[in-house]
């Protein structure tokens, strides 16, 4: 038995075929009543659009490609879920892309998803070495920058999270509490230096950059792990260690608990990013959360709006961070 067609939905429905074309597109220019029995006749028929033939005839292929950055980091991920449920609302769907195996095959994704026809394009975080390519990107279709702030490129749209500010929270919620001898654990990119700056000038403000120590890490739990070895076999170990995000934040609980100190009672430590490994219950981190689902859903809005406007002025939405406190920060230990 042959698919049913939009010529028998239209017949089943009493109508023509370009009002069923209509009603599939969203169009509000159709009669309750018609649009009623159109899908009416769509559900008793099973028609499925064919997306190929609407693509060509509308010229869109209503698919929007994303770069992430690593699709390791589970910050990314929540970010999509945030992005994609718009787009889902505007009628697109994503197409996903690793950055990072980019970088290893030495492809350009950004020329693959051009000729793959996309209506758009997002680049979730920092993508070392993309620049030019999406620059050369944003020239042919509605390019958005979303989890970071960085490349500013013309006509394309930034958002991401107010890392200075949800740095500083995390440095005076540490000083709140009563700690002076603080770390900063930094990370990569705009994004670490940003963090790190706003650690330093906190503990400046306080009167404690004697007490402040900045130790370089990576985004990852090794690199976590490694850099608070470091700092805890240092003759005057901290009390207290901000980490550049939650992944590095679980890598420096791992050696601390190595060399056998109790979080938060000999040690307190805060994440970045509020991942659900922060929220796991046998880790419990205090964390700073960056809005990562509202960045999503914030660029795929200007996505939308940069397709329906391609050469209108780009913008540079941040996302204001709030602490999330939990069981692994707490007072210096009196002993």
């Amino acid at each position: 038995m042959s698919a049913p067609t939009i010529r028998d939905v239209a017949e089943r429905a009493g109508v023509s075929k370009s009002l069923v074309s209509l009603v599939l597109r969203g169009s509000e220019q159709v009669r309750p009543e018609k649009r009623q029995a159109v899908l009416a006749a769509v559900a008793e028929l099973g028609y499925r659009p064919n997306a190929a033939a609407r693509s060509l005839s509308e010229r869109r292929t209503r698919s929007i490609g994303v770069l992430l950055n690593d699709l390791r980091n589970p910050w990314f991920v929540e970010l999509l879920d945030g992005l994609g449920s718009r787009l889902h609302e505007n009628g697109l769907h994503m197409m996903l892309a690793d950055g990072r195996l980019n970088r290893h095959l030495g492809e350009d994704l950004t020329r693959i998803f051009t000729e793959l026809r996309v209506d758009g394009l997002v680049a979730v975080g920092t993508l070392p070495g993309s620049d030019e390519l999406l620059a050369a990107a944003a020239t042919r279709i509605p390019t958005v920058v979303a989890g970071a702030i960085e490349p500013v490129l013309p006509h394309v749209d930034v958002v991401a999270g107010d890392d200075s500010y949800g740095a500083a929270l995390a440095t005076e919620h540490l000083i709140d509490l009563g700690h002076r001898r603080i770390a900063h654990i930094a990370g990569p990119g705009v994004a670490g230096a940003l963090r790190s700056i706003s650690f330093e000038e906190v503990m400046d403000g306080h009167g404690l950059t004697d007490l402040a120590t900045v130790e370089q890490g990576d985004h990852t739990e090794e690199g976590g792990y490694r850099a608070m070895v470091r700092l805890l076999t240092a003759p005057q170990r901290p009390t207290a260690v901000f980490a550049f995000n939650d992944i590095a934040c679980v890598g420096a609980l791992s050696a601390a608990e190595e060399l056998d100190l109790q979080v938060p009672r000999d040690l307190s430590l805060v994440g970045y990013d509020n991942t659900y490994l922060a929220r796991l219950r046998h880790l419990w981190l205090t964390t700073v959360d960056n809005g990562s689902h509202d960045i999503g859903r914030r660029a795929a809005q200007l996505l939308v709006q940069r397709m329906r406007d391609p050469r209108r002025m780009p913008e540079t939405v941040l996302s204001e961070p709030r602490l999330e406190v939990r069981g692994s920060t707490g007072p210096p230990s009196t002993e």
